[in-house]
């Protein structure tokens, strides 16, 4: 298939585009400079050089292909509003890239036992409702002839297939702990993320564009582990002692409101029955930190 990937130059859009080179598809990267567009030329991508914000462009090349995934922002909807009007009665594949923080509740890092469904999803936070506005719109657009889905990755852990780039989440508390001596946890870091192996996500979104039913959302994840046994995990291998508490505010101060509060400091347990079902996924990598403790450093 010919594909047209958005954030082509990031870890998730870049190991995206990489699988689908390595499994025969021809793929149109979009990125926003003439140096990340080398990048994707020695990796077999064609690269288009633009941003979200140019319209008229992300319809040209959802047109000219046979699928679109857009993996550069869950949150601008712009982006997503010009790329499913070109799609409208094409019946073509539209893959959007959400986040699993839509189901966070920013506890500090603070332990919970609630886990949530594909099927029952709650009302979102204040934070975190335009996201899932979004991810509403192109549930709906399956009616207008888009074969549309939301993909909602959790925490994805694992090296970048092809492009040198990091993750959302781990490699903040890595920065930090090399920075300072210290491996930190927000609060008591009992807080507990399902998470994925980025191999485990390239290989979903490889199955999605082809068996696909339209208007599904897909929670990846593959298991769960708390903040506390990842840092735990994070300074031995790092051999730095014990990981610490820390205060929210010092976190804030260190990684900002968002990542804080809702990549860190939160809880996002969540179950996906959706692409094992109806994609036969079947995800090799189950354990986070087992990857932290002998892969990760």
């Amino acid at each position: 298939m010919n594909v047209f990937v958005t954030g082509a130059a990031g870890f998730i859009g870049g190991s995206i585009a990489t699988g689908l080179v390595q499994a025969g598809h021809t793929v149109t990267g979009l990125v926003r400079s003439a140096e990340q567009a080398n990048e994707l030329k020695a990796l077999g991508i064609t690269p288009v050089i633009g941003t979200l914000d140019d319209n008229a462009l992300l319809a040209e090349q959802a047109r000219a292909a046979d699928a679109v995934i857009n993996a550069a922002s869950s949150d601008h909807r712009g982006a997503v509003e010009a790329l499913l009007d070109a799609l409208r009665g094409s019946n073509k594949v539209f893959l959007h890239t959400s986040g699993s923080s839509i189901v966070g509740d920013a506890s500090g890092g603070k332990s919970s036992d609630v886990i949530y469904f594909e099927d029952n999803l709650p009302e979102p936070t204040v934070d975190k409702a335009a996201r899932v506005a979004i991810d509403n719109l192109i549930l709906a657009a399956a009616k207008d002839g888009v074969n549309s889905a939301v993909i909602c990755n959790t925490l994805i852990y694992g090296h970048s297939l092809g492009v040198n780039r990091d993750s959302v989440q781990l490699p903040r508390l890595l920065k930090q702990a090399r920075k300072s001596g210290v491996v930190r946890h927000v609060g008591t870091g009992r807080n507990i993320w399902s998470n994925v192996h980025i191999e485990d996500v390239v290989a979903l979104y490889l199955l999605a564009l082809t068996k696909n039913v339209p208007g599904t959302f897909y929670f990846v994840e593959s298991g769960e582990a708390s903040f506390i046994d990842m840092t735990t995990a994070m300074a031995q291998a790092l051999n730095l002692g014990q990981p610490q508490d820390w205060p929210l505010k010092d976190a804030e101060a260190e990684w900002g409101y968002e990542m804080a509060n809702y990549g860190l400091g939160s809880n996002s347990r969540v179950r996906g029955k959706h692409a094992r079902e109806l994609l036969g996924w079947a995800p090799k990598r189950t354990s986070v930190v087992e990857w932290i403790r002998n892969e990760m450093v």
